[in-house]
């Protein structure tokens, strides 16, 4: 198993976070991980992304530049990542903020209202762990069960409720597979 991630966004988002959370969720699986992440000039507001790579093998170099998976939360990183999603890829796409079609036949795309479903849920800064719930159910890169610890990890301090972070998960990785996302994805390439 190898996964050469992206994710990207506005600053803000948490696409930081939801890369930490993915490489450390690989560290508590035994895998091999790397994790870079990249700043526009602007912390909040401006562009970030950040590269993940999960292997069972020893990882030749941290640099993604065809990624085999691909998170995007805001229209600037659809545009920029969707053309390099590797044949055979995945892209997962927050809807919420994102309407343009894709083009592309040869990757499976998750169209996922990220940011509607965090509001619903009453955590607007959630759009990330519903993708990242996408994420997983779609490739299998790491378990639901590292994840919850890697979240336990990294919000430990923090004064929230660690059940609501993982419903936003759950609810992302519920919407894959399931009819409506199904049409939903089709309707994407007509």
């Amino acid at each position: 198993m190898h996964h050469e991630i992206v994710v990207a966004g506005f600053g803000g988002q948490g696409v930081l976070l939801l890369g930490k959370i993915l490489a450390y969720a690989g560290l508590l699986e035994g895998k091999q991980v790397t994790c870079i992440s990249s700043y526009g000039v602007e912390m909040r507001g401006g562009t970030a992304n950040c590269s993940v790579v999960i292997s069972d093998q020893p990882i030749g170099s941290p640099f993604v530049t065809e990624p085999s998976v691909g998170v995007v939360l805001n229209a600037p990183s659809f545009e920029k990542f969707e053309p390099l999603i590797a044949e055979g890829g995945v892209l997962i796409v927050n809807s919420s903020l994102i309407e343009n079609p894709s083009s592309r036949t040869d990757i499976r795309i998750y169209r996922i209202p990220c940011s509607e479903i965090a509001l619903e849920l009453g955590n607007p800064k959630g759009a990330n762990l519903v993708a990242l719930g996408c994420l997983l159910a779609a490739t299998g890169a790491v378990s639901q069960t590292a994840v919850s610890g890697a979240i336990a990890h990294f919000f430990a301090d923090k004064r929230i409720a660690l059940s609501g972070l993982e419903e936003a998960v759950r609810r992302g990785a519920a919407l894959v597979g399931k009819d409506a996302l199904a049409a939903e994805a089709k309707s994407v390439h007509t």
